[in-house]
């Protein structure tokens, strides 16, 4: 389902999956985050997300994902509520900062999306994501968000001369600062490296800007998602 786009295919493993063992709580968690990305079934995906945690409630990404599926629903303030309660329950999970960043960004609150960002940052260890939140913060200090977004393109952009960085991330950014033509080239760069964020089309509130453009019905054809 995230790499060959064969949604079908990959349904029919997971139900497969349930029928070997029903008490999987992978199985369920990874089924509830693609079926809440791909769009229009968040009701079963929430059910699938608290079947996960009720089968292990230590697993504190079965209970990420249950933010993931309202922030693509944009329902950010349930989102919040979740992913607030994740970071306080597992302080050390760094992940549940970046769905709280995630949901502050759909609500454009930008300082608290930045400063979720340098949560997530530091609990992950890693130095490309610390450069990125410094970005944004030392952007927006100096100009706000819409030079956050264009010192950190530059940052995912330096990143990829010497290795892999997402470009879809870079799309999702220029999207933002409302650079379409910008947006569609990361877009097909994300598409000719085969990204599995593109399963997430249907669903990321930073492409609703595109989604009337014929350019986004045929990259949405290309992966083989339903408009």
């Amino acid at each position: 389902m995230q790499f060959e786009w064969d949604f079908t295919g990959g349904e029919a493993e997971f139900k497969k999956a349930f029928e070997l063992d029903p008490n999987d709580a992978t199985a369920h968690h990874w089924y509830a985050n693609i079926i809440g990305r791909l769009g229009g079934r968040e009701q079963e995906a929430l059910t699938e997300a608290e079947l996960a945690h009720q089968l292990d409630s230590l697993l504190p990404v079965t209970s990420m994902v249950v933010g993931g599926i309202h922030i693509w629903a944009r329902r950010y303030d349930q989102a919040i509520v979740a992913c607030k309660k994740l970071a306080t329950e597992n302080p050390t999970f760094a992940p549940a900062h970046l769905c709280l960043g995630t949901a502050y960004w759909g609500k454009r609150m930008y300082p608290q999306v930045i400063e979720e960002f340098k949560a997530w940052d530091q609990g992950s260890g890693g130095r490309n994501e610390y450069e990125f939140s410094s970005a944004l913060e030392k952007g927006f200090h100096s100009g706000g968000w819409k030079v956050a977004e264009i010192e950190a393109i530059k940052t995912v952009q330096a990143r990829r001369k010497t290795g892999f960085a997402s470009g879809y991330l870079i799309a999702t950014l220029y999207a933002d600062l409302g650079d379409d033509d910008q947006a569609f080239r990361w877009l097909n760069v994300a598409y000719q490296e085969r990204e599995w964020h593109l399963i997430s089309l249907n669903t990321d509130f930073a492409f609703d800007s595109l989604r009337s453009d014929p350019r986004f019905m045929d990259l949405m054809r290309k992966v083989g998602l339903p408009e």
